[in-house]
């Protein structure tokens, strides 16, 4: 009888050192090895996602399951596109199920993102005035989920790196409130910390359930977190009227 792949003594996987290249900082060369060590890393490779990202949002659909057959997705900051590709996955984007609804998925960016079959990527900056129209036209109307795994740029200080991903989550709701359907959902990477709650008391006003977790797929040593907002009330609660 064969035995399975990785187990016993002479399965396991080697791991990979890197040595410090000549210019390359300690920094660079730690942040390399675990990437070639990653699980996560080495599965997205072999299952043809861009990044590990993409079991973040697997880990948190497989919990709360708001990527259902049929939805209209728009993922903000989609580069480089593993949450696209598995919401295309799961909302029948391509329609290879026709026994289930198809859904859409609609990605945008700031940046230029190589095709991502099922999904329609769009080079557009979501804080501009006319973005929440542009992306409603493209739809066709409101969507079901509105997702981001978007991170301000690093600056090296933890209190300002904070503060700047709280305003680019509040940012990223704000259009959600614009676009998203009654009852739809909202989700998003946030960093955890003090400065959010205000952020938090907006998402209970207007949504039905509203959970913080940590998902497998997210590095236990990264204070990253994520926000998943169902139920959304409506948007008369978010103009301020409720």
């Amino acid at each position: 009888m064969s035995e399975k792949p990785n187990s016993g003594r002479g399965q396991r996987e080697l791991r990979v050192r890197v040595k410090t290249a000549k210019g390359r900082k300690l920094s660079s060369t730690l942040w390399l090895e675990r990437q070639l060590n990653d699980p996560y890393v080495i599965r997205a490779k072999k299952e043809g996602y861009r990044g590990r990202a993409a079991y973040k949002i697997l880990e948190l659909d497989d919990k709360y399951g708001f990527l259902k057959p049929g939805a209209r997705v728009v993922d903000l900051g989609c580069a480089p596109g593993g949450w696209c590709q598995v919401a295309v996955a799961r909302v029948n984007a391509l329609g290879q199920n026709p026994k289930k609804p198809q859904g859409r998925v609609l990605g945008v960016d700031l940046q230029e993102v190589e095709p991502i079959a099922g999904a329609e990527i769009h080079q557009l900056d979501f804080l501009a005035d006319d973005a929440d129209a542009k992306v409603k036209g493209w739809l066709g109307g409101r969507a079901d989920v509105v997702m981001s795994d978007m991170a301000a740029a690093a600056s090296g200080h933890k209190a300002t790196d904070h503060l700047r991903i709280v305003a680019l989550v509040e940012a990223a709701l704000a259009f959600a409130f614009d676009v998203l359907e009654d009852g739809g959902t909202f989700v998003a990477k946030v960093l955890a910390g003090g400065a959010e709650n205000e952020m938090q008391a907006m998402l209970k006003r207007n949504f039905r359930k509203v959970a913080n977790v940590k998902p497998p797929a997210s590095r236990a040593d990264s204070s990253e977190k994520f926000v998943v907002a169902m139920g959304y009330r409506g948007r008369e609660i978010a103009g301020g009227e409720a």
